[in-house]
């Protein structure tokens, strides 16, 4: 299973539309979003791309499974930041991921490393290093959302 992590920021007249607008960006606005819990597969392998909409337009309204970590402010000046973090035990190629959002890189970055230690030190696999994407954005005027999404499958109604 291929499973990749993608990222947007957008900016709305509402902090819905700026949400979208952030989708957009990452490329999957046009699905229904499926939240899952932090559990990869075996034999799954983590690709860091942004999606590309024009190609998902066959997909509209379907569902999509994902990982998702979304951050949205309408106070000026404000930095927001979103991230998505993840381990693997490379033998079986499964892991875990988490998602933190903040209000700078290096806070969601430590919430990422954090969260991960812990969760890794009562499994009895051996897990390689934390990888992680974060991305942020800084409010001037308009509301504005941060995300990054580690998506797992398209499938229909």
């Amino acid at each position: 299973m291929k499973i990749k992590v993608t990222w947007g920021t957008g900016t709305g007249n509402t902090l819905l539309s700026s949400f979208d607008s952030a989708l957009f960006d990452a490329g999957i606005a046009n699905y229904n979003l499926i939240p899952l819990s932090s559990v990869i597969p075996p034999k799954s392998k983590i690709e860091v791309k942004k999606i590309n909409l024009q190609e998902s337009k066959k997909d509209f309204g379907k569902r999509l499974y994902v990982v998702l970590s979304r951050n949205c402010t309408a106070k000026k000046d404000a930095s927001i930041f979103a991230g998505v973090g993840w381990v693997m035990n490379e033998k079986e190629q499964k892991g875990l991921f988490v998602e933190h959002h903040g209000e700078s890189e290096k806070e969601v970055e430590t919430l990422i490393k954090k969260s991960l230690t812990d969760m890794t030190v009562y499994r009895k696999d051996s897990f390689g290093e934390i990888n992680m994407k974060i991305t942020g954005i800084k409010c001037t005027g308009k509301p504005v959302s941060a995300l990054v999404c580690a998506v797992y499958k398209v499938s229909k109604w």
